[in-house]
């Protein structure tokens, strides 16, 4: 190479290598504006807490239920589905990590060969059969003139920050479903409970019209009457006893356990947990941060933002260093393959390369416009997501005071049927009333203190909707917290080399 050669080269170089921090085609990401609220309907109602920054974390402990806390902490360590998102973690930084790599020569290759050439027509004084050796190293950096790796990466980091909200956003999801299947438990115990109690209540009621009937003071059809409703009772218990078990087996699947595993869990019966008599809740503005499908959204749309900016760049020519260095030897005549070391054996080129897709038929143009037609859906999917995270938390408000509303009427309710099914009893008993006036109140009883239980469940339902709402459940320190069990992190480490990925940190150097 020239001496002028070889300083026009140096000049493009550094040329390019100084464009290659300044050009940036496409976009630069804002958050998409969307439609807020600023205040909430039911923010007055004496049930919620003026909000504070951390009270919804943990928010299962309100319940005052160690059975609850114990099978959320397993959930968050054995979900299954849960453990699939941490992995989707790491896939989405070794992702990070491989296109970081593409700001650095993107071929860096070394290569060999040996192979022996016959040749019929070979002049007698040369060999008519020999071998030629070569050994190279070549290196092409095309430059990133426009920003398309610098934009690749945005891009990557942008999906692994919507990897990360996803994790979270399975977390507060399946922590409200475990939290929402315990209480049906619970829910379908007492109901069950109280279906034995009204059988008992039932079968004395029998008792004591068959004593009449057998003394001739009443008619069978009190008797019938009397099985009618006793039957009644007695059907509805093994269709509470199967929801039950559904409902176990579900929570089996949840905690990640085999569904004969998870009737330890659940002894002795607990009472349907209770919601405090306040509801901590959050500030509208807060929402938007600490809803994790929001932010996923909002880095999906980051990370399709920067896509444009590639397509972008393929409108333009790239610009490329390329470099190669080798050696070379054969065995013809007096040579060796022994000399492919030697001076006279070495080679080089070296010089500035570029491309530009000219003739593409609109291809390129188009590909622009689907990347930017993409980045417009995920506009408004992120607007879409945060209308329905304000409808999500004025529903679940709402649904928690008519719920409490509701129990006060069924409570008193409960109350009133219980004291007419005593007189009615007394009343038969002195023959001042028919039975019929019995079987209503004995009925109506039974009603209502299921319905009563149904409403406490329906309570803490609610509540448990209300905090998942608020997007509140954890507060994780993606450094230091494992995600996943030690063992599957020991599988997965002896399968492939991850660095320093599993410990939360890599920056794929290794």
């Amino acid at each position: 190479m020239t001496r002028s050669t070889l300083c026009y080269c140096l000049v493009f170089g550094a040329a390019l290598l100084w464009l290659n921090g300044c050009a940036m085609l496409g976009p630069d990401f804002e958050t998409p504006d969307s439609k807020s609220p600023t205040s909430w309907s039911e923010e007055d109602n004496k049930l919620f807490l003026k909000p504070t920054e951390d009270e919804t974390i943990g928010w299962w402990s309100t319940f005052n239920d160690p059975a609850l806390d114990t099978l959320i902490d397993m959930f968050s360590t054995q979900n299954l589905t849960l453990q699939t998102a941490a992995v989707r973690i790491l896939e989405a930084r070794a992702q990070l990590a491989r296109v970081q790599g593409t700001i650095y020569p993107q071929k860096q290759e070394m290569n060999g060969d040996l192979f022996t050439i016959g040749d019929e027509q070979t002049q007698v004084t040369i060999d008519r059969y020999y071998n030629v050796a070569s050994l190279g190293f070549d290196v092409d950096w095309e430059m990133d003139f426009w920003g398309k790796f610098r934009r690749s990466i945005e891009s990557a980091d942008a999906n692994l920050l919507a990897t990360i909200a996803d994790y979270e956003d399975i977390l507060v999801s399946l922590t409200a479903e475990t939290a929402r299947t315990y209480v049906d438990i619970r829910t379908l115990q007492e109901r069950i409970a109280l279906a034995r109690k009204n059988e008992e209540l039932q079968q004395d009621s029998l008792d004591l019209v068959n004593l009449q009937f057998e003394a001739g003071v009443v008619t069978e059809l009190d008797v019938l009457q009397a099985k009618t409703l006793l039957s009644t009772t007695r059907a509805a218990i093994p269709n509470f006893e199967a929801a039950l078990a559904s409902a176990k087996y579900g929570l089996a699947v949840l905690v990640g356990m085999l569904p004969e595993e998870i009737d330890a869990l659940l002894q002795p019966d607990r009472p349907i947990p209770q919601v405090s008599s306040q509801v901590a809740t959050v500030l509208p503005a807060q929402l938007l941060r600490r809803r994790p499908d929001v932010r996923r959204a909002e880095m999906r749309a980051a990370a399709q933002s920067a896509q444009i900016g590639v397509a972008r760049t393929e409108l333009y020519p790239s610009f490329s260093l390329f470099g190669s260095i080798g050696w070379s030897a054969s065995d013809i005549g007096d040579n060796s393959l022994a000399d492919i070391f030697e001076s006279n054996s070495f080679s080089y080129t070296f010089g500035p390369t570029f491309k530009w897709n000219l003739f593409n038929y609109g291809r390129l143009k188009n590909e622009v416009r689907i990347q930017d037609a993409r980045y417009q859906q995920t506009i408004l999917n992120y607007q879409n997501t945060v209308l329905n995270a304000a409808r999500e938390v004025e529903d679940a408000m709402k649904s928690l005071v008519n719920s409490f509303e509701e129990a006060h009427f069924v409570e008193a309710s409960v109350e009133t049927s219980q004291r007419s099914t005593d007189l009615s009893l007394l009343q038969y008993e002195e023959g001042l009333i028919d039975y019929q006036r019995v079987l209503d109140s004995i009925r109506s009883l039974t009603l209502r203190q299921d319905e009563y239980a149904q409403t406490k469940g329906k309570i803490a339902t609610n509540a448990i909707g209300l905090y998942k709402a608020f997007g509140g459940g954890w507060d994780i320190d993606y450094q230091n917290d494992r995600l996943l069990p030690e063992a599957t992190l020991d599988q997965m480490a002896e399968r492939t080399d991850w660095g320093n990925f599993l410990n939360g940190e890599g920056n794929g150097n290794e």
